[in-house]
């Protein structure tokens, strides 16, 4: 007799909005597995902002941010987020064209990215740590060495990187600067 397969689900809140939808899991407890977050937002919902870069959290074009973590969805099983969390993605930062979030619109501006491949990990990566600097009470526009820290995984409480293969680092820095500064107000 043919037992039933049941596919489980999760609910977030995707860019403010509840949503749910049923996911790929294996086995149960400490031996689960299931599938990737980043595949998940993409497939089910079309999150097209995080992107496949290297698969192993190193490069960080799949950044999204997880209850205002910046997080690696591309190793995150999803039965380890957690039912309700929030989720944000670079889909869901600006509803308006007119009206760009400022990381968004300093990046266009300043011409930060080449390919744009790897934008969505330093727009959502830098949202999470300004919103986090602001959060614990500094206000202050981040000085060009704090953010080169912060990009290159050597600033205090960021142990991750992100890589940009065109070389525009210096505009990527300055983008980040320009923002911050309007996001502290």
């Amino acid at each position: 007799m043919e037992q039933g397969f049941c596919m489980p689900f999760r609910t977030i809140l995707l860019n403010g909005k509840e949503v749910t939808a049923e996911y790929q899991a294996i086995g149960s407890g400490a031996s689960e597995s299931s599938e990737i977050l980043l595949y998940w937002l993409r497939e089910q919902f079309g999150q097209h902002g995080p992107r496949f870069g290297c698969g192993l959290a190193q490069c960080g074009a799949c950044t999204v941010l997880v209850d205002d973590v910046p997080t690696r969805s591309c190793v995150v099983q999803l039965h380890t987020v957690e039912d309700l969390a929030e989720v944000r993605t670079l889909d869901g930062l600006s509803h308006d064209e007119k009206d760009p979030h400022p990381l968004q619109r300093e990046f266009v501006e300043l011409q930060a990215g080449q390919c744009g491949f790897c934008i969505n990990g330093m727009i959502m990566g830098s949202l999470g740590w300004i919103e986090g600097r602001i959060a614990g009470g500094d206000r202050s526009v981040p000085s060009e060495d704090e953010v080169k820290a912060f990009l290159s995984g050597a600033a205090p409480g960021n142990t991750r990187n992100y890589i940009c293969r065109c070389g525009t680092h210096t505009r990527i820095v300055a983008a980040i600067r320009s923002a911050a500064e309007e996001m502290a107000r």
